[in-house]
């Protein structure tokens, strides 16, 4: 069980624990990790009497978004592929912010990318003093696409324009300000403040949250489907595959500045 990139486990309050596990890649994401989810949130649906989702992340960062060589490898694969990988991922952080259970990400380290969109999909957010962020796809040449409704549910489409245009890494205090972040504490009291959370959560009527949890979806950017979540998976897909990431995913692996000179206007 340790081996496996999602780990998850139930106490006798109900409370889940689901932790990224892929430490040695500070929790990127590949194909394996994005089935864990699945696989987790598949596990959950069938367990009676659960009552709150705790997400963290394993070693020393919570989650650095996509795993850039994995992503590499994607890329090159045919257009089917490309999509149904974009879609994969899509599902997984669709599927997290439409639990029934309400879900506090607890944050430390590095939240960037896919990250940024898993906790914009949890209901409470906790960090570390000390935790960075940054919604950096565009540094690669690639979009957010797929993690732009959840997004714009947590922070605005304003500070989406400054900080998805941007790629800038921001702290811990400034992702509260922006509302991606509900409270910041003291590096080593993440578990403390998570745990009166949780505590706070239990105390409430369980189909009074989760009817709560589902109204307040009905009303905002995440509730998305048909076309538009389609949409969203193509332009993730074809943008993976365009000259831009290309060039954005070269200069990573290089350890390079990308060259964006020679890829305008092809996509």
């Amino acid at each position: 069980m340790s081996g496996k990139p999602v780990l998850w486990q139930h106490d006798d309050r109900g409370v889940v624990t689901v932790t990224l596990n892929r430490p040695d890649r500070n929790n990127a994401y590949n194909d394996e990790l994005i089935a864990g989810l699945h696989e987790a949130m598949d596990a959950l649906a069938a367990v009676d009497g659960l009552r709150a989702v705790v997400v963290r992340g394993a070693g020393r960062h919570f989650q650095a978004g996509a795993d850039l060589m994995w992503l590499n490898g994607v890329r090159v694969q045919d257009h089917a592929a490309n999509v149904a990988a974009s879609r994969s991922t899509a599902l997984a952080v669709d599927r997290l912010n439409r639990l029934a259970l309400p879900t506090v990400a607890l944050v430390h380290g590095f939240c960037v990318g896919g990250g940024t969109g898993i906790i914009a999909a949890c209901d409470v957010v906790i960090a570390e003093e000390s935790a960075k962020f940054a919604i950096s796809e565009v540094r690669w040449g690639l979009t957010a696409s797929i993690i732009f409704p959840q997004l714009n549910d947590a922070i605005g489409v304003r500070q989406l324009r400054r900080y998805g245009l941007t790629g800038e890494r921001f702290d811990a205090h400034e992702a509260c300000r922006i509302g991606l972040v509900h409270t910041v504490v003291a590096d080593g009291k993440l578990d403390e403040e998570g745990e009166r959370i949780v505590a706070a959560l239990l105390e409430n009527a369980p189909i009074g949250i989760t009817e709560t949890k589902q109204l307040a979806l009905a009303h905002a950017f995440g509730d998305v489907g048909g076309g538009t979540f389609e949409s969203l998976v193509a332009n993730h897909a074809a943008k993976r595959q365009s000259r831009e990431a290309e060039e954005g995913l070269a200069s990573f692996a290089e350890k390079r500045s990308a060259d964006w000179s020679g890829t305008s206007g092809k996509n």
